[in-house]
């Protein structure tokens, strides 16, 4: 075997699908054909099938393994992320800052136009923000508990929570994502925000649409008001509920407003609604603790409420935490033995037009986002990959930046088993078992995320909002940019990709 992977060549387009696809083969055949909604272990096998593909083609397992730990290392942030958000939930709603925001919600929301307002105060909050994950982690859970007591369908619910959370996420100069998006293209932050706007304004205003109609298609028989009366009455009774039950949110507001990043952000209010729940609501130091990690228990005789109460804490995000590591092996390997650079590869020598570069940039972060599990990944692989093609072709970056973060950032919650999915998922009690898959109807109900990729591929096939370059600015690019872990003296690429995904965790 060759020490060097730099020695072995890239492999055929053949070879680079063959393992993606008995992977896809595996997850198909537990989640649709057994009905088990478990993809950890098909993608354990994938990362063994990818493996032996290598070891085949002459690599060894320690570069292959560190190609795996690597992708690791960068997603690492997302997963202290995920461990704290966890902590946060089982501490917000032993404090009662949940339950206040229920409490209220039911009172000031209509049924009516429930489905509308979710979407706006998840994407003003997310916005604000920088964080899909927390505004999901915060409001989007209240939001969910609004919506049981009024009886709207679950996946309703979530559909317009991602669908908000994640606009914010994708517009918000403090998010990670938007940074990372004009790092890679080597493109400013905020005229990437701008070439934004033709896609995610007239997608968020659809959904919108659709929301308020759907909100009040039957808002008659949305939720009676003996059920409404029920939860309300259970909170009251089983909570302290005022304005200090909402601090820890204002300080994640304030916190966020002042660019702090989002771990000490997030930890400090949990640790200040540790303390609120001591002082209000008669929870000892032991509880705090055990909440946080083992998550809130109740019972509050309504079954509906109990449901959503109970959750949170570190150990509720261990489903999500092993599949993220299961996933990232798996793509951090295809990596590393460069199939998922040949496969990019390809399709970038067939794009010859923008109409089909374009395409293909917004199509190729949705299919690392399956492949891989990750987001950042997502960005910087086609993103360094695709720069030179926009070169030859006289086209500015800013579209290929708006492209990756429409395929990347948006796409990502919509992937149960991507990183985004899974949090989704574990965080909004989104379950699947026993052949019920109705909780990913979330997927094809969550518009805002996927219509704004649809509307850029549009575009492109008409020249619509399609700039070219400017040819004084146009960078030098000869070359396609190498992927950020092929070898380890190469580092990341380029290297801020990876600080900031390191410094700005949390999608």
């Amino acid at each position: 075997m060759k020490n060097d992977s730099e020695a072995v060549a890239l492999p055929s387009l053949g070879m680079a699908l063959l393992p993606i696809v008995l992977t896809i083969g595996l997850l198909a055949i537990q989640l649709f054909y057994y009905d088990d909604f478990t993809p950890h272990i098909p993608l354990a096998l994938g990362a063994a099938i990818a493996a032996i593909f290598g070891w085949s083609r002459g690599y060894r397992w320690k570069e292959m393994e560190a190609g795996g730990f690597k992708l690791l290392h960068v997603a690492m942030p997302a997963v202290a992320t995920l461990v704290v958000v966890g902590m946060l939930i089982g501490v917000l709603i032993a404090s009662g800052t949940v339950p206040t925001l229920i409490y209220f919600g039911l009172e000031l929301l209509s049924p009516q136009w429930f489905l509308a307002a979710t979407m706006l105060m998840c994407a003003v909050v997310s916005l604000v923000v920088g964080s899909s994950w927390t505004t999901v982690g915060t409001v989007g859970l209240a939001l969910m508990g609004i919506g049981v007591a009024l009886e709207i369908p679950v996946y309703w619910t979530a559909g317009a929570i991602v669908s908000g959370a994640f606009f914010g996420d994708k517009m918000s100069p403090l998010s990670d994502t938007t940074n990372l998006s004009p790092a890679v293209t080597e493109t400013n932050i905020f005229d990437h925000i701008r070439n934004m706007l033709p896609t995610t304004v007239p997608a968020m205003l659809i959904a919108l649409v659709i929301y308020a109609w759907a909100g009040g298609a039957d808002h008659a028989g949305a939720g009676s008001l003996e059920r409404i009366v029920n939860i309300r009455e259970g909170l009251g009774a089983t909570f302290h509920l005022g304005f200090w039950q909402l601090i820890p949110l204002l300080i994640i507001l304030t916190l966020a407003f002042l660019k702090v990043a989002p771990i000490p952000a997030l930890f400090t209010a949990t640790c200040l609604g540790g303390v609120i729940a001591i002082l209000t609501q008669n929870a000892s130091f032991h509880d705090v603790l055990t909440y946080a990690h083992s998550g809130y228990t109740v019972e509050t005789g309504v079954g509906p409420l109990d449901s959503l109460l109970n959750r949170g804490g570190v150990t509720s995000m261990t489903w999500v935490v092993t599949l993220i590591i299961f996933a990232l092996v798996f793509g951090g390997i295809l990596e590393r033995t460069r199939c998922l650079e040949k496969v990019v590869t390809a399709i970038t020598e067939k794009a010859r037009s923008f109409r089909a570069l374009q395409t293909s940039a917004v199509l190729t972060p949705i299919f690392v986002n399956a492949i891989a599990g990750d987001v950042y990944l997502s960005i910087a692989l086609p993103g360094r990959m695709y720069v030179s093609a926009y070169d030859r072709l006289g086209y500015s970056r800013l579209n290929l930046s708006r492209a990756i973060e429409e395929g990347g950032t948006l796409v990502s919650p919509l992937i149960p088993w991507n990183v985004g999915g899974a949090f989704v998922m574990t965080t909004l009690g989104l379950t699947v078992g026993d052949g019920d898959l109705s909780a990913l109807l979330y997927i094809p109900l969550a518009f805002a995320c996927w219509l704004s990729p649809l509307l850029s591929i549009i575009y492109a096939q008409f020249g619509l909002f399609s700039y070219k370059a400017d040819p004084q600015k146009r960078p030098n690019s000869d070359q396609p940019a190498r992927l950020s872990s092929q070898v380890d003296a190469e580092g990341p690429i380029p290297s801020r990709d990876e600080n900031i995904a390191l410094e700005n965790s949390g999608i």
